[in-house]
């Protein structure tokens, strides 16, 4: 198979989607990779040690898309990429279509075959391909909240973990799983007063096992929600309806009634965020102000760090890549069910139940898809 590798275009967004290391075991399988000029250049990867590995480097994406017969990425394919997908290329990436109603248009429009590493399952009922970014982003979360606590910021101007004598900050956490779990991890090593808001008693008991009373792990009630967040210095959103928009669980009214001064990080932004002043940010703009919060929403939070980001990624992804490569996309996900549930558009047609409801669109069942 022919693999496409472009530079990532969204702002800030160093990560690629093969490092030489990846682009080495395409090749040692028998397959041909194209990799357009300084695609790793934000990670320390030159164009020769791409073609060290065995790449062939291109001078455009226009070029890398032409030649392609799948093209991997790490962020949602732009416009002007989606205007560059033809009809059965394979495109794997994050997509998170739920809130985002042009990118799947694009999409179906170009009968491309989309599947995302976000819903992707494993036989546990896991995100394996969401997991690593989801680590990266749960612990950067706790520097970005940080950063916006600091006055010059228009932060409150507290430390997390306070001094001696004095209260640290308190950070409340909305979600349990892999977001809030590192995150957690991050806060507590700050010495910040925590509180995990989750609806699933297992999560709880895990949190409680795993932490003991370094915090406080709490069932998430609308009354459970309100005293905490209105009571908080920091609030981390990290809920995650895998696939689905998040739902907003911290309402206007809520923030108009936290502290000023007060900071949130909106990690669920990807998926529309779960708080309902939040709005997409970038790293060179990252946060705004709704009555006296801080809003940090950057959309891609781990390309801040890209050079663990892609490894972590890669890691992850490439055994799938390989999967697609040898196999072609469709005995790959007619083989695995866990694997199918990563495709979301097919030719034309949505196929992921919740992206298809929340736009109105028609769904057609993976399986179904496939076998047409």
């Amino acid at each position: 198979m022919i693999i496409g590798v472009p530079k990532e275009i969204k702002n800030h967004e160093y990560r690629v989607g093969m490092v030489p290391a990846s682009v080495r075991e395409l090749i040692n399988h028998g397959h041909q990779v194209f990799v357009e000029t300084n695609a790793g250049t934000g990670i320390g990867f030159t164009d020769a040690d791409y073609i060290a590995s065995g790449a062939e480097i291109l001078n455009t994406a226009a070029e890398v898309f032409a030649k392609a017969e799948m093209i991997v990425k790490v962020k949602e394919p732009q416009a002007v990429e989606r205007a560059m997908l033809r009809e059965d290329q394979i495109l794997f990436t994050y997509l998170h279509l739920a809130p985002d109603l042009p990118q799947t248009e694009d999409l179906v429009k170009s009968k491309a075959i989309c599947i995302a590493y976000e819903t992707v399952i494993d036989g546990r009922g896991g995100l394996p391909l969401l997991a690593p970014m989801s680590e990266v982003a749960g612990r950067m979360s706790i520097q970005a909240g940080a950063q916006a606590l600091e006055k010059s910021n228009a932060g409150r101007g507290m430390l997390l973990g306070g001094v001696p004598g004095v209260e640290p900050a308190k950070v409340v956490v909305i979600g349990g799983g892999m977001v809030g779990n590192n995150a957690a991890q991050m806060a507590i090593g700050m010495g910040a007063e925590v509180v995990i808001l989750d609806r699933n008693i297992d999560v709880l008991r895990r949190l409680d096992a795993q932490f003991g009373n370094k915090v406080k792990a709490i069932y998430s009630t609308a009354d459970a929600l309100e005293k905490h967040v209105l009571a908080a210095d920091l609030v981390i959103g990290g809920v995650l309806i895998p696939g689905a928009a998040a739902p907003k669980l911290v309402t206007a009214d809520h923030i108009k009634r936290m502290k000023p001064g007060s900071a949130i990080v909106d990690v669920a932004i990807d998926q529309g965020g779960c708080i309902a002043t939040s709005k997409a940010t970038t790293h060179a703009d990252p946060t705004y102000i709704v009555d006296d919060v801080v809003h940090y929403c950057v959309a891609n939070m781990p390309g801040a760090v890209p050079l663990t980001s892609t490894f972590a990624l890669n890691n992850a992804t490439l055994p799938y890549i390989i999967n697609l490569a040898n196999k072609g996309y469709k005995k790959a996900l007619l083989d695995d069910a866990n694997f199918r549930e990563g495709l979301n558009v097919y030719k034309g047609k949505v196929t992921f139940k919740e992206v298809a409801e929340g736009f109105n669109m028609e769904y057609v069942a993976p399986i179904d898809a496939l076998n047409a």
